[in-house]
């Protein structure tokens, strides 16, 4: 291989690594506007994106947001050192992250809980985890190496008594961010997935949910962190209490995530 295909590869590999940062259109850094970097699970973007639009607007502040799985994202922060805020699906990257020592603070901000997501009218008439195992049933995961789902999901089986070897023969899918779990069952192209709950609500005009009962469950509790290598880390401590804040709960809540402890409380 040349020089040339060896550095174009390099490249390459470069940008897909740090490729899917999304700055707010509206929010140009300047010397008196600081900008922060925030990792976040993509599972959490509605809401993330209303409040990263009010505090940047209130606090003249530019955020910029990697959204991606949180595997994926601890790997970022990892090798590039950067970064002001993590924001995962699961709480166990962040505890990952703390026993690296990549945390400074942290805050809960909301709960993920974990449904099955069936094409509309539910064709294939799934009832619980135990149809993910039949042999006419298409079923997508998260990839545990990326996504927390995934991870959440082996999890599930295990509690329920069920083998994974069971579950993937009828494993046709395995995707990086559970948002393109959805779009499997909107296309068609999938008759069951495991998500978040608010994701699958995020689909609802195509697909609909089969509950999983909390005590077959398990429960996600979320955290926003604020990272050792945050160049501006009042700024970032001040989102975390905004996303925490009553205008932050209740941005949440308006897109259908859980902001109370689904295992101490009930509804949303």
């Amino acid at each position: 291989m040349t020089r040339t295909v060896q550095a174009l590869v390099a490249a390459g590999i470069i940008l897909a690594l740090f490729g899917g940062c999304q700055k707010n259109s509206e929010n140009t850094p300047s010397q008196d506007r600081p900008e922060i970097l925030l990792f976040c699970g993509a599972g959490l973007r509605p809401p993330m994106e209303v409040l990263v639009q009010e505090f940047s607007s209130a606090e003249h502040t530019s955020i910029v947001v990697d959204y991606a799985g949180g595997e994926v994202l601890l790997s970022k922060i990892r090798v590039s050192g950067q970064g002001d805020l993590y924001m995962p699906g699961d709480n166990r990257y962040v505890d990952k992250a703390a026993e690296q020592g990549l945390i400074v603070s942290r805050r809960c901000v909301c709960y993920f809980v974990p449904t099955i997501l069936v094409g509309k009218g539910n064709p294939k008439q799934i009832r619980g985890l135990s149809d993910l195992t039949r042999a006419d049933v298409r079923v997508g995961l998260g990839d545990p190496r990326a996504a927390p789902i995934g991870i959440v999901s082996r999890e599930l089986f295990l509690k329920n008594g069920m083998s994974w070897e069971d579950v993937e023969r009828s494993v046709k899918f395995q995707s990086a961010t559970v948002n393109e779990l959805g779009l499997q069952v909107q296309t068609g192209a999938l008759d069951a997935v495991i998500v978040w709950d608010a994701v699958a609500k995020q689909y609802s005009q195509h697909a609909e949910e089969v509950p999983i009962p909390l005590q077959h469950n398990i429960v996600s509790a979320v955290d926003m962190a604020v990272l050792v290598s945050a160049r501006h880390p009042d700024v970032a401590r001040r989102f975390t209490e905004f996303a925490g804040s009553g205008r932050g709960r209740q941005v949440f809540k308006q897109h259908g995530y859980r902001v109370d402890d689904p295992n101490t409380s009930e509804g949303v």
